[in-house]
């Protein structure tokens, strides 16, 4: 099955007609095609859409809130009248405005979506995230413009395209509300004529005719039934049936000839992700040590991570593993709690090391200024999820010389099968990046996100650490 085409009605001035194009051209797109699939729907909170197609007043299973939030749009989908499928509208967009920072959310919906045909979104006067989201996804943007402020503030939207190198071909600008008793002298006779110059002379490239202002066509917006009447039912007799009529032929014509359609090459896209994903995560896996550092537990299978406590690797990111919770507390609780007794799993003290974790990156490294130093010391720094340093500890490791100390645990096995200790027993260069992670789903870690912004606090942290 084919992706759907989708038409974007976008423009920066209120009152320039964008929401009397999206609803007429669904209708007129049915009427030139009626097996045609039509979806419309709009980020505008003035419920127009909902006016014109709703059907009866049976609760909406969803609308536009509900499909960014759920990033499902086919339950929310609706058939109103005139054979055309509507998404109802929502008054409480502006909850989400801050928690949507990905223009592309839309496209993925649309593109995992079970529709085809034609989507059209009406946005709002402005260029908002749920717009952007809309300019993203689109297959044709027509920018309906009625004046010289309106049609300076197509620029935004060519920004917007070459921003995410989007072709600006997409963008099509179209006369909206001509006031046809106005005339001028001189080559440019009415506002279409100018308007449509102004345009060409800044490179922007326009549809065929124009939207006239009609008194009649406004008319439909404002009746005792409280309903918005469609142009070819309310409105045949106007000069504005006509144009709509042409108007929808282009589209439609277009939708024919626009192959491959953008949610086709944006899904391709997210397959080449996806698959680039797949590889990175075969290859971080392909370095885990497949056991603890400590005691040599067995923590990762051919299936799969098993439950581990905390995720550990080198600065290169050609060395990683796990190591088992309680090997790690058994290690760190005698040095910095001062307790030599065995803390069981409900202590305190492990409540608390486990709550500080959860917000901690760990550093193991030899200490600053201690290159050749007999009794070798190891720096064991705290830093917190922006990678800020929060403690530091240095810990003497006189079990590196011959002498451990009784009562205390041995660092040598994790130094060493981290490769942080050389053929001498000193301590090296490298440091050690410890992690704590779910022990539910600890290779959770090595996927894309959760493992991007690992490396980019871990980079801060290499950043902040002492040379000697």
């Amino acid at each position: 099955m084919s992706r759907p085409y989708v038409l974007t009605i976008s423009s920066e001035k209120g009152g320039v007609g964008k929401t009397t194009l999206a609803t007429n051209l669904a209708i007129y797109l049915k009427a030139i095609n009626e097996d045609l699939p039509v979806t419309l729907f709009s980020f505008d909170n003035h419920f127009s859409v909902d006016r014109m197609f709703r059907i009866g007043r049976a609760p909406h299973a969803g609308n536009v809130l509900k499909m960014l939030v759920e990033k499902k749009i086919d339950p929310a989908v609706e058939m109103g009248e005139y054979g055309v499928q509507f998404v109802p509208s929502s008054g409480e967009l502006a909850e989400m405005r801050d928690q949507l920072t990905n223009p592309a959310r839309l496209a993925r919906i649309l593109a995992e979506s079970e529709l085809s045909g034609v989507v059209i979104i009406d946005t709002r006067p402005d260029m908002d995230i749920f717009t952007q989201n809309a300019l993203f996804a689109a297959d044709r943007v027509v920018v309906p413009v009625k004046d010289a402020p309106s049609l300076e503030n197509c620029k935004h939207l060519y920004e917007f395209f070459d921003r995410h190198g989007l072709s600006r071909r997409a963008l099509r600008i179209l006369p909206c509300l001509v006031d046809q008793r106005i005339h001028y002298d001189g080559p440019f006779r009415d506002p279409y004529q100018l308007l449509k110059a102004y345009a060409i002379n800044r490179g922007y490239r326009c549809l065929e005719g124009y939207i006239a202002k009609s008194p009649k066509v406004e008319s439909l917006n404002t009746n005792p039934e409280g309903k918005i009447y469609p142009v070819i039912t309310h409105g045949r007799a106007t000069e504005v049936h006509v144009q709509f009529s042409h108007l929808a032929r282009q589209i439609y014509l277009d939708t024919l000839e626009a192959q491959p359609r953008r949610l086709d090459l944006f899904a391709e896209e997210l397959g080449r992700q996806a698959h680039a994903r797949d590889e990175s995560f075969s290859t971080r896996r392909a370095h885990l040590s497949s056991t603890c550092l400590l005691c040599d537990k067995p923590l990762v299978a051919d299936d799969g991570c098993l439950h581990a406590g905390y995720y550990w690797e080198n600065p290169a990111a050609e060395r990683a593993g796990f190591l088992e919770e309680d090997c790690f507390a058994g290690l760190v609780f005698p040095y910095f709690y001062r307790s030599r007794r065995q803390i069981e799993n409900q202590d305190p003290l492990r409540e608390l090391f486990r709550e500080s974790a959860q917000r901690s990156f760990f550093v193991l490294r030899r200490a600053p200024n201690s290159r050749g130093f007999y009794q070798q010391q190891l720096s064991f720094y705290r830093f917190d999820d922006e990678g800020l340093e929060v403690s530091h500890k240095v810990i003497e490791l006189p079990e590196l010389s011959g002498a451990p100390q009784e009562g205390l645990p041995h660092w040598t096995p994790l130094l060493r099968n981290a490769a942080l200790l050389d053929d001498d027993n000193r301590l090296t260069d490298g440091f050690l990046l410890i992690r704590r992670v779910s022990s539910d789903f600890s290779e959770g870690i090595l996927y894309d996100e959760q493992y991007r912004q690992f490396r980019q606090t871990a980079e801060r942290i290499a950043a902040q650490l002492p040379r000697d």
